[in-house]
This record gives C-alpha cells, sequence and structure tokens, in this order.
C-alpha cells in the first residue's frame, strides 16, 4: 500500500471549497444556505475483523482499517460536496466529521458543515 491509499480531502479543482474554519481569508460570505451533510455507514467485513483482532494483540497499525475509514470519510465527503453544491452552495464553512457505532452493524460517518456562497473580497 502506498502513501495515496491512506490521504482524503478534496481534489485541488473542487467546485466547492470544504474547510474547517470559520471563514476564508480573502473571501466574504455571501449568503448562508444552511447546514448539509454527508452519511454513510460501512459494515464490518469478517475477514478484517480477525486479522484486526490478531493485529492488535501484536500491536502496530491496522492497515487495511484505516484504508477503509479513510475511503468511507471520502465517501462521507463527496456527499457532503453533492449536498452543498445541490443547493447552490460553493463552499462549506466548519466541515466536521462525526463517527459512531451503528447498532453493531458498523460504522457510521457523517461529514457536516454549513454551506454558503462566498466571493472573493
Amino acid at each position: 500500500m502506498s502513501i495515496e491509499d491512506f490521504g482524503g480531502g478534496q481534489a485541488a479543482q473542487a467546485d466547492v471549497l470544504v474547510v474547517t474554519t470559520n471563514d476564508v481569508p480573502g473571501f466574504e460570505v455571501q449568503q448562508v444556505i444552511g447546514e448539509v451533510f454527508g452519511l454513510t455507514v460501512r459494515s464490518r467485513h469478517l475477514g478484517s475483523q480477525i486479522g484486526a483482532g490478531l493485529k492488535s494483540m501484536m500491536g502496530g497499525e491496522l492497515k487495511g482499517l484505516t484504508k477503509t475509514l479513510v475511503q468511507t470519510r471520502n465517501q462521507a465527503m463527496e456527499r457532503l460536496v453533492e449536498q452543498a453544491r445541490s443547493r447552490g452552495a460553493n463552499a462549506v464553512l466548519m466541515m466536521r466529521f462525526d463517527v459512531t457505532e451503528a447498532a453493531d452493524l458498523g460504522t457510521e460517518v457523517c461529514a457536516y458543515g454549513t454551506a454558503v456562497v462566498i466571493a472573493k473580497k
């Protein structure tokens, strides 16, 4: 596995900017559209659970689970961007992730933030 397998975030040419800050330097918020979110739930794979259990006894990074979590977060973020775009936003401010267990069936990952329209000052 290469480092690209463990990366996340947006593509450089994204038409909807997603930031974790309250504002974007050099831009002003022209319109607040409201909360947007992207949600996905991933089930557990028996093989990966067994492998993770064995690895956890010996120590070290659980690379398979790390890669799966990165893919899951990216999917949640893609859905967040789709929702913001469909509502007319060109940015999402204060983006956060929330991760919870979903009824012992898998992991729920939610990306959420505030959809806005921004323009250069």
